[in-house]
């Protein structure tokens, strides 16, 4: 004859409603296992009824609503990764200082023969980009100021003239949009030729 003991462990709020209502099942339960093994003895020990105190479990869930509701045995449960074993100073280490974390060292870093200010090599000075930008923003500005809308762009070619220019022979029947200012170094006479 075998003797076969369970052991029923209930995590329970400490809300009353809850306490009465899993004090019924217990109960329930408590008749079920005697109807079913009436023929045993009772051991010497008897059912116990484990639940957490009101100090450790928080308050009733709030909803947006209003309502307040049991929360389930998951939301009583604070649930974080911990590390089965301490990792020794040297692991930090080599894990933070990893070759392939660290910054690179840049060696084609170069100073712009213009502005004289540090670029990547093979690739357009920032600064000098900037200027670039801007003057071609406003150069669209006066053209788009010159067309008087954004569909009205005509079909013939523009010219920009900056201060002390005059048109060319190769200019004659062009659209001329005049700058007040003296010309950009980067901007030469023989990049409006091409």
């Amino acid at each position: 004859m075998t003797l076969a003991l369970a052991v029923l462990v209930l995590v329970v709020p400490p809300w009353l409603a809850a306490r009465g209502l899993l004090r019924q099942c217990w109960k329930q339960l408590q008749q079920k296992l005697l109807q079913n093994r009436a023929d045993f003895p009772n051991p010497l020990w008897g059912t116990a009824l484990a639940f957490q105190g009101p100090s450790v479990v928080a308050g009733p869930a709030n909803n947006p609503s209003g309502n307040t509701e049991i929360s389930s045995l998951l939301d009583s449960i604070f649930w974080m990764a911990a590390p089965k074993n301490r990792c020794t100073i040297e692991v930090n280490h080599c894990r933070r200082r990893n070759p392939q974390k660290l910054i690179k060292v840049k060696n084609n870093i170069d100073v712009c023969p213009k502005c004289g200010h540090l670029k990547k090599k093979h690739v357009l000075c920032g600064y000098c980009y900037e200027k670039v930008r801007t003057e071609t923003a406003e150069i669209r500005r006066l053209i788009g100021k010159a067309e008087g809308g954004p569909f009205k762009a005509p079909t013939i070619e523009t010219v920009i003239l900056y201060r002390e220019e005059t048109p060319a022979e190769q200019d004659h029947g062009k659209r001329i949009i005049e700058r007040n200012r003296k010309r950009p170094s980067w901007f030469t006479q023989t990049t409006r030729d091409v």
